[in-house]
């Protein structure tokens, strides 16, 4: 009779464990639609066309049911001038039991221009600061101030992703890259990938969202060669077939499910790569807007992002 050493034996063991599918309790078992480990957040820029104040959005999030929000640094900028406390801000997010998955930021850190980069660091440097006094370790970085050139020397980008990541290790907060679909820089994720790698940073991350990925024509297979640990929130949506992909604006986003978009293999992917962060909400449909009601769009929202995700995982 043949024996199999322990080592041999664990090897095995480990790699039986491996071979289990994400997300699945046992071979047999279908994944439950509970099971994926996603948190459900609320864009502010899906509110944006209210005209709500911060502290109006914060409690429509809570009372539609999301378990995080991700504020915009600009409203927040207004609601400081205007004399408001962010320590008044982060009680009302504890109350309602929320967190604060980052803050949206437009700051031109990747541009030419040393000038424009060195202010744009300074803006980024305070709103890290409010990041930090509400309880958020994230803020994204975008192409902000670059968006009609090509700016593709990797290596430079790289190294200018790596000074803000660690001017962020220094205050806490992480900048997330994030692409957007119709400009002329960082607008794949083979941009974000390659910005990334250049960097050389442990904490490097990216911020993606679905119709960036689609606008700008990054194939959503693409997302199996990722890491799901070096992610912490999707903005998630929907997409309709007209217009087409070169014509397509952000106004066009619509709630989950209600387009064209790839969402089951989209969710499933994310699952099977690690991720375990948030899918949040966003869109700026001036339709929704039309309703006056943000708390009928915010649940809305809400109730088609969980239904599209227990779809892929039925």
């Amino acid at each position: 009779m043949s024996t199999i050493s322990r080592r041999n034996l664990l090897f095995a063991g480990a790699a039986a464990v491996a071979a289990l599918p994400c997300c699945a309790v046992s071979q047999d078992a279908k994944p439950s639609p509970k099971t994926p480990p996603f948190r459900y957040g609320l864009n502010f820029g899906t509110l944006r066309g209210f005209k709500l104040s911060v502290s109006d959005e914060i409690d429509v999030a809570a009372k539609a049911g999301y378990q995080s929000i991700e504020p915009w640094a600009q409203p927040i900028g207004e609601y400081l001038k205007k004399g408001g406390k962010l320590a008044d801000l982060k009680k009302q997010i504890d109350d309602h039991g929320l967190i604060v998955e980052d803050l949206c930021a437009f700051f031109p850190w990747i541009v030419d221009d040393d000038a424009k980069r060195r202010e744009g660091i300074e803006q980024m440097q305070r709103e890290m600061d409010w990041a930090n006094q509400l309880g958020c370790s994230r803020i994204a970085a975008t192409c902000a101030g670059a968006t009609d050139a090509r700016l593709d020397d990797f290596r430079v980008l790289g190294d200018r992703y790596r000074t803000i990541l660690e001017i962020g290790d220094k205050i806490g907060v992480i900048p997330q890259l994030e692409i957007w679909g119709k400009v002329k820089t960082l607008n794949s994720l083979a941009d974000a990938l390659a910005i990334a790698a250049w960097a050389g940073h442990p904490k490097a991350e990216l911020l993606l969202d679905v119709f960036h990925l689609y606008r700008g024509g990054s194939p959503f297979e693409g997302l199996a060669m990722l890491n799901g640990r070096k992610m912490n929130t999707m903005h998630v949506h929907d997409y309709p077939a007209d217009p087409p992909r070169e014509k397509i604006e952000d106004r066009d986003r619509v709630y989950c499910g209600d387009g064209i978009a790839p969402l089951k293999a989209i969710f499933r992917t994310l699952c099977d790569i690690g991720f375990a962060g948030c899918l949040s909400f966003e869109v700026f449909n001036p339709s929704y807007w039309a309703t006056g009601d943000p708390l009928l769009v915010a649940k809305t929202g809400l109730e088609k992002m969980k239904a599209a995700v227990e779809n892929a995982f039925a």
